[in-house]
């Protein structure tokens, strides 16, 4: 069974930083289409950030300038590296992985495989 496994998460104060990684298990991360997505507390689920097979990235506008999505091959991991936290950051956060394209999407049905979810929390 495919398991994408995430860890990273915590608590940090606003203007922090934190790097989230998933490793996934079946298959290498140089592949897919990788994205990160989140979910707050009574909020819907929100594409963060997109990476596709040719290394192109999207970013949702919130998080431009803040957070940056690259994958490792050598060590088969993708990353999230998260600086300049704010507490709207607050949420759970999961990779997802996807067929391979050539155009990154931050649209959840692009993707068959997630993460259980790290949780990431921002005081002010």
């Amino acid at each position: 069974q495919v398991q994408l496994v995430e860890s990273g998460g915590g608590s940090v104060q606003a203007g922090g930083s934190l790097r989230l990684s998933c490793v996934p298990s079946k298959f290498t991360v140089s592949t897919p289409t990788w994205g990160w997505f989140r979910q707050g507390s009574d909020k819907e689920r929100e594409g963060v950030a997109s990476l596709d097979s040719g290394g192109s990235t999207r970013y949702t506008d919130s998080v431009k300038g803040r957070f940056t999505i690259s994958k490792d091959n050598s060590q088969n991991t993708l990353y999230l590296e998260m600086n300049n936290l704010k507490p709207e950051d607050t949420a759970i956060y999961y990779c997802a992985a996807g067929p391979g394209r050539w155009t990154p999407t931050l649209l959840s049905s692009a993707y068959n495989y997630w993460g259980q979810g790290t949780q990431v929390t921002v005081s002010s």
